[in-house]
């Protein structure tokens, strides 16, 4: 299938904003993102060898299987990053494959500095040939230096996603520790992404540019959420502990259409005979329980 009308090389020119489209997107094929995660151990239920070709061998096979079936798809970028410029070859066509076929991609990247290395950051991964939909963003250097890539992200109709709350237990120290304003350090990140889309969007309300990454496992979600005006997106689902029922309580009082939930290993481990069906499976379960 051809890229959308709407779809140039340098990304999309469309006026919806980049939460609009995910919104628009779950509202189509239901709640869900498939992680394209091409590790060794992954590579090799798929039948294919660990190098470049076997990168670009897998996820070809999950565009394919996965075409029609979820909303949008999160190569990781370290899994190609390994092999160097071939590798790097082979996540470009990946997600040109991907967006052809009409699937969100988002770019699992957790790039993110200062200064002048943050607006590089921005030319590669929102108007350079890396580009995709989206791409993730760590705020940890201070958030307010993302403010390139947010720029970027609105200029060119793509997505930010600032990861607020991971899914491993190791990043509760940081994430939970308290600042001088008596909040959490992850609440202060999900208060200034939605000042963020606030300003873009003004009085039209909506859905803004930027996202929060927030991790499905853990008891309680970040204070904000339900205030973002932008996409959450929810890894941890299957091999890092969440189950669906998790997913639900802890989004439970964001809008609705604006939970993405991303699976990877639980699902790539069926290979490729097994994952559209298990990825339908899950899509139904979570459209089922989520608002």
């Amino acid at each position: 299938m051809p890229p959308s009308a709407d779809r140039g090389p340098a990304g999309p020119t469309g006026t919806a904003t980049f939460g609009e489209r995910v919104r628009a997107a779950l509202r189509a094929l239901g709640p869900l993102c498939v992680g394209i995660d091409p590790s060794p151990a992954l590579l090799d239920v798929f039948g294919l060898l660990d190098d470049a070709d076997g990168l670009l061998s897998f996820g070809e096979a999950c565009v394919r299987e996965l075409d029609g079936v979820v909303a949008a798809v999160k190569p990781q970028v370290a899994f190609f990053e390994r092999h160097g410029a071939r590798g790097i070859s082979a996540f470009e066509r990946i997600v040109a494959a991907a967006r052809g076929a009409g699937m969100l991609v988002i770019a699992d990247a957790k790039r993110g500095d200062i200064g002048s290395t943050t607006e590089a950051y921005a030319d590669a991964w929102f108007r350079g040939p890396l580009a995709a939909d989206a791409v993730t963003a760590t705020p940890y250097v201070g958030i307010g230096a993302l403010l390139p890539m947010v720029v970027a992200a609105r200029a060119t109709g793509r997505g930010l996603f600032v990861v607020v709350t991971s899914s491993n237990p190791e990043g509760r120290e940081l994430q939970e520790a308290v600042g001088r304003d008596g909040a959490t350090v992850e609440a202060s990140m999900v208060r200034a992404v939605s000042r963020w889309n606030a300003e873009e969007l003004g009085r039209a309300g909506g859905l803004g540019s930027v996202g929060v990454v927030v991790g499905a496992t853990g008891r309680n979600p970040p204070e904000g959420l339900s205030d973002l005006a932008g996409v959450v997106l929810a890894p941890g689902l299957g091999a890092q502990g969440a189950t669906v029922a998790d997913v639900a309580r802890r989004f439970a009082r964001c809008a609705p259409g604006t939970v993405l939930p991303s699976a990877s290993r639980v699902l790539l481990s069926e290979g490729p005979k097994g994952l559209r069906a298990a990825a339908s499976r899950l899509r139904d379960d979570l459209a089922a329980t989520l608002p």
